[in-house]
């Protein structure tokens, strides 16, 4: 299926979700669309946070007119992916443009957090994504293992460079340093 028409079910999808309870997300995997109910928790949000807080107050230095936020989705029609990534480094003004998702081309980085239920997708999916896309930073954290890997280097293969840390390290991303002594490992109720 060519991606003009699996875009068109993402947002279909989008549109039926809007009348479903609770949270909902569409990207296109390497299957076509997805729809995923979210259930982020506390810990989960509070670690988003954490790392697009210190992320902001470092772009303002190295990359002015950068922001790190949640929310937006990033997609390359190219290869047929849309993908909602818990954080994203981009231009402010693609927050200011016509459509649903922010060009890949134009992400310095993404950050996921691990979720309980699908770890799968962010050590699986994401990372053979991610760099084809041309995304030169990518950071998975883990609460459930208190574990962090920074990829660097894409290249058509995957990235090229992995580096790992646990929680409490400072962690080299790219240009900028998040500090993750406040990051919190899901409990026995993976909250």
């Amino acid at each position: 299926m060519d991606y003009a028409k699996m875009r068109a079910i993402a947002e279909q999808l989008g549109a039926y979700a809007e009348h479903l309870e609770g949270a909902w997300s569409v990207e296109i995997g390497p299957s076509g669309p997805i729809l995923a109910m979210m259930c982020p928790s506390k810990r989960h949000e509070g670690t988003v946070r954490r790392i697009r807080n210190q992320l902001n107050e470092q772009l303002v230095t190295t990359h002015p007119g950068y922001i790190c936020e949640n929310g937006p989705e990033i997609e390359h029609p190219s290869i047929g992916r849309m993908r909602r990534p818990d954080a994203v480094v981009i231009p402010e003004e693609a927050l200011d443009e016509e459509g649903l998702a922010v060009d890949a081309t134009q992400v310095l980085a993404v950050i996921e957090i691990v979720s309980p239920s699908n770890p799968n997708n962010d050590y699986g999916d994401k990372l053979r994504e991610y760099p084809t896309m041309g995304i030169p930073h990518y950071m998975i954290v883990d609460p459930r293992t208190g574990t962090i890997e920074v990829h660097s280097d894409p290249c058509r293969a995957g990235y090229g460079h992995k580096d790992p840390y646990i929680f409490g390290d400072s962690v080299p991303f790219g240009p900028w340093t998040v500090e993750t002594s406040a990051f919190r490992r899901y409990g026995a109720s993976n909250e």
